[in-house]
Parts: C-alpha cells; sequence; structure tokens
C-alpha cells in the first residue's frame, strides 16, 4: 500500500513544500534527509510531512545554499548589479533578496518556483540567494503585478468599480447562498453525514444533515448547473483540522460522474489543500 493511500498521522499532519534546482546530488541528498518527501507534479515541487517540516526545511536549505558554487553566487551578484530589479517589494541583504508583499497565491506560487526561495516565518518575508537571481528576474514581473493587486488600495478601488454593477449583484448573491450552508444532493445517491466530502460548490465539507426539502432547480441553478428535480437539500458545515487528518484519501481522482452528482470522496492532494487552509483557520481563531 502506498503511503498516499493511508491517512496522514495528527503529528505529520502539515504538509510543506519546497523546491530546488535539479542535480542528482542534490536531490540523493534532500531524499536522505527526507525519507518522507513525495514529488507533486502539480506544484512542481516536493512535499514533506510534519509538524516541524517548514524549520527542517529551512535548516537543509540554509545548509545547501552554502554549497551552492561560488560561481554562480557571484554571478547573481553581477547579474543584479547590471540589471537590478528595482521595487518597493524587494531589498537586497548579505545573503541575497527580502521580498515582502501583501498576500497573494500568485506570489507565492511564483516565489515557490524559484530555487532555494524560502520563507521566513519569523520575519515574515522571503528569501532568496543570489545564485537564484536570473529565475527570480525571470518571474519577477507576474509577482510585482500580483502584489500590486493585492495591496488594500487596489483591491478597495476594484471593490468600487464593481458597485452597482452585474458582477457585484452575482458575487452579493453566491456569497448570501453560501451563507446558508446548504448544498443539493441527489436523493437516491446521498453523502455520509458527519464526515469530510469534496464538493463541486464548496470544496471540502461536512454533511451534518439531510433536511429531504426537495430542490426547485430554477432560483439555484446559477450556483448549482447540475442540479435537477430528485435533488434535496442537505445542510454542511467546514471541517475541522482533526477530521481532514483522520480522514482516508480517495486512491484514484474523482471522474465527471462524481463531480456531477456534486460530491465525492476527496483524494490526498485535495485533503492536503484542505489541511492546509483548516491549520491556517485555526491559527487565526487562535489569535
Amino acid at each position: 500500500m502506498s503511503t498516499d493511500d493511508v491517512p496522514i498521522s495528527e503529528d505529520e499532519a502539515p504538509v510543506e513544500t519546497v523546491s530546488f534546482p535539479f542535480d542528482r546530488m542534490t536531490v540523493q541528498r534532500f531524499r536522505e534527509t527526507f525519507p518522507r518527501a513525495r514529488w507533486n507534479d502539480a506544484l512542481c515541487a516536493w512535499t514533506v510531512p510534519g509538524k516541524t517540516a517548514r524549520r527542517r526545511i529551512d535548516r537543509w536549505l540554509a545548509h545547501e545554499a552554502t554549497r551552492t558554487d561560488l560561481f554562480a553566487t557571484e554571478k547573481g551578484r553581477d547579474a543584479y548589479a547590471f540589471e537590478p530589479i528595482l521595487s518597493p517589494y524587494l531589498d537586497v541583504i548579505k545573503t541575497g533578496f527580502r521580498i515582502r508583499t501583501p498576500f497573494s497565491r500568485t506570489v507565492v506560487d511564483e516565489l515557490r518556483q524559484v530555487p532555494f526561495a524560502r520563507w521566513n516565518g519569523e520575519l515574515r518575508v522571503w528569501e532568496v540567494p543570489f545564485a537564484s537571481y536570473d529565475e527570480l528576474q525571470h518571474r519577477w514581473d507576474a509577482i510585482e503585478a500580483a502584489a500590486k493587486r493585492a495591496e488594500p488600495e487596489e483591491r478597495r478601488k476594484r471593490a468600487e468599480a464593481r458597485k452597482g454593477t452585474e458582477e457585484e449583484a452575482k458575487a452579493k448573491s453566491r456569497s448570501a447562498e453560501r451563507k446558508r450552508h446548504r448544498l443539493p444532493v441527489p436523493s437516491d445517491d446521498l453523502p455520509p453525514l458527519d464526515r469530510p466530502v469534496a464538493t463541486s460548490a464548496y470544496g471540502i465539507v461536512v454533511i451534518t444533515d439531510v433536511t429531504g426539502e426537495i430542490v426547485d432547480p430554477d432560483p439555484v441553478c446559477e450556483f448549482y448547473p447540475d442540479v435537477g428535480h430528485d435533488h434535496v437539500w442537505a445542510n454542511w458545515r467546514l471541517p475541522t483540522l482533526e477530521e481532514l487528518v483522520h480522514t482516508w484519501p480517495a486512491k484514484t481522482v474523482a471522474g465527471e460522474h462524481d463531480r456531477k452528482r456534486g460530491w465525492w470522496q476527496p483524494d490526498i492532494e485535495e485533503l492536503r489543500e484542505a489541511r492546509r487552509t483548516a491549520r491556517s483557520r485555526e491559527r487565526r481563531k487562535s489569535r
């Protein structure tokens, strides 16, 4: 049985990612340090489970950075001196660069592709060595554009521009429907209760009960395209991190039938993403 086919224990619940330039010896050292690491094609990165994974990855990256060819570091310094990135989001430090932006998923995804880039949780900045400057420069336009869009003032302007538009009306309708915490499900193929399931509409949720009330498709078909007269309403809530940790993943990705039905057993990648989201949500609550 593959390790991806069994539930991850609570101690292993967090899953962190790391990327670095491909080199046979580097990969070998990495696998020796992190024997449970797995390559993720979708993220183009390695995933490492464990509550201390982030600290261990950072230590490994720092150690590997000291092994980086001095020529590559000097080449990065020279490249920056010749064609610097001039941006309020980037600062130069002794070992390379620090990048501080408003939160943006695009920024995170782009920086994860930069070799040896790492998140400094204490300072809340990304750090990139000089040796990775070429790749950072290659991705900088996308990083800076996403950071600017994530600025509070820019978000406010977009919100103002949407006022009174059809887009705003649809967004309000979607938000109001989500707040109802209900989901149409086939009356002859009901999801299990009190167990995390993946849904087309709201990601992974826990179905708390099925009301039996028949769905009128016309008013809600905008939100649930596959809803029919044979559907009934079910109530849902967000799952806890503990529930997600102990959920058994599906061995295969959900097919077309499952997605049209509206719910399915989540696979390991869906669970990992949901665990990261739940962990962040519970951290915010604890603060």
